[in-house]
């Protein structure tokens, strides 16, 4: 341990109260100048007295990479602080190749989570937590001019890292694998029980790179370049039928603080084996409307089939029936999402000019963005109804009337019906991720109905 030196000591100890009285302050500003409660406060956030009650607290929490809730929430168990350098070298992508500057997760009891936010804080670029694991002189000092009472509070802290038990523990809601490590899958002998774990942290880099990919101005710049159809120096990166999975409901805290803060989503890639298609689009010629073909589509007539299916069941009105039926609800849309950027992209600017084209206005609007870039002085029109975008909500209307006609005679649906499958258009993540891209592109008002009128 090297000596402390009272320079480094002072900006250890100005971070530390710097931090203490900012969540201070947040707390005061809501009482009245004559509250009771306001000393006791002070006497609360008072450095000693704060450190010694977080290092209770810490007890309470985890710092983990590979967590076990994201598998069950219910499951109590082992969870585990690998961190990349600790793992061995691999050639498949995993949590051994996020650096150094990797997102540790916590887990445990979220009122504990100012003890981690401390841990978090950064001085010299690092972590305290990392200056503890270092057992740095300078900041022990900064804890406490005792060297004993210093040292405890560390050695507590450190602990944040360490499993609750020496001894590993798996539950009856935990997944459990055998793997054949032997010769001879009929030897028992020859398998090994693994209790697989969710990699929190390289969950959260592959959440963040494609968000980043998707969502930042350089990426947008990209997609806009694409749309028209320009030389950009930046790169446009897709990621075709990627799933959005959900954990922890409303409360996305109780799974960890990553989830948290990804609001409970976590991104699926694609596992599906290649299908050849050709990259040619026919135009839709002399037809009202795309709809009937993309029912005719494999997919969307396979989810068509299963969301009839589990109609005519006669599901019980419960909180797994609506979850299913928004699943399929979402793969279908994802899917007419998909369909849709065929025809925007694969189509020249303007295609629904041709006197072919006999789509409705509305379809007209949404597939051919092109046109609208195009900003021919003979087609104001089109452009004006274009950025006044009144089209999507008709695009809705007709989705949501489509669907209940595809839904059969068997299923007596009506406008209330239509309705919500229009609403559930309107709202699913990738068609208001599409609509809002091509808003960017275009710069066309923020501000889209949900219905014809609003």
């Amino acid at each position: 341990m090297s000596q402390p030196s009272e320079d480094r000591r002072a900006l250890f100890r100005a971070a530390i109260e710097h931090f203490l009285s900012e969540r201070l302050s947040a707390k005061l500003d809501k009482l009245a100048a004559d509250d009771p409660k306001r000393s006791e406060l002070l006497e609360q956030y008072a450095p000693a007295a704060w450190l010694a009650d977080a290092a209770r607290r810490v007890a309470q929490i985890q710092t983990v990479t590979h967590s076990l809730k994201p598998i069950h929430p219910e499951a109590r168990g082992t969870n585990l602080y690998c961190p990349p350098e600790s793992l061995p070298n691999r050639p498949e992508v995993g949590s051994h190749v996020l650096g150094a500057d990797f997102a540790g997760d916590v887990v445990g009891n979220a009122a504990a989570l100012d003890v981690y936010k401390f841990l978090k804080l950064a001085v010299e670029q690092r972590p305290l937590l990392e200056w503890m694991q270092q057992d740095d002189a300078d900041l022990l000092a900064a804890l406490s001019g005792e060297p004993g009472k210093a040292q405890s509070w560390a050695a507590a802290f450190r602990s944040v890292t360490e499993p609750a038990s020496e001894i590993p523990a798996s539950h009856g809601l935990a997944k459990q694998l055998y793997w054949l490590t032997g010769e001879d899958p009929a030897n028992d002998g020859d398998f090994h029980l693994l209790a697989p774990l969710y990699a929190s942290s390289f969950a959260h880099a592959v959440f963040r790179t494609i968000n980043e990919d998707r969502f930042s101005d350089p990426a947008k710049a990209a997609q806009k370049a694409r749309w028209e159809r320009r030389d950009h120096e930046g790169v446009s990166r897709e990621y075709p039928s990627l799933a959005v999975q959900k954990f922890g409901g409303t409360k996305p805290q109780n799974i960890s603080q990553l989830n948290s803060e990804r609001g409970g989503s976590n991104y699926l890639l694609a596992s599906l084996p290649p299908r050849w298609k050709s990259r040619e689009v026919q135009a839709p010629w002399y037809v009202d409307s795309v709809l009937s073909r993309f029912g005719r589509s494999d997919d969307a007539w396979q989810m068509l089939r299963e969301l009839r299916e589990f109609l005519l069941s006669g599901p019980p009105p419960t909180m797994e029936t609506r979850d299913r039926r928004d699943a399929l609800i979402d793969s279908l849309v994802d899917g007419l999402v998909d369909f849709a950027q065929r025809f925007q992209v694969m189509l020249p600017a303007g295609w629904t000019h041709d006197p072919r084209c006999r789509l409705h206005e509305a379809e007209q609007l949404w597939l051919d963005p092109g046109r609208v870039l195009e900003d021919a002085e003979d087609d104001a029109v089109f452009c004006g109804k274009w950025h006044k975008m009144d089209w999507p909500a008709e695009i809705g209307k007709r989705f949501g009337n489509w669907l209940n006609k595809q839904m059969g005679p068997e299923l007596p649906l009506g406008d209330v019906e239509a309705r919500q499958w229009q609403t559930e258009l309107l709202l699913q993540q990738d068609w208001a991720q599409r609509l809002h891209e091509l808003r960017g592109g275009l710069d066309a008002p923020r501000y889209i109905p949900t219905r014809e009128g609003a």
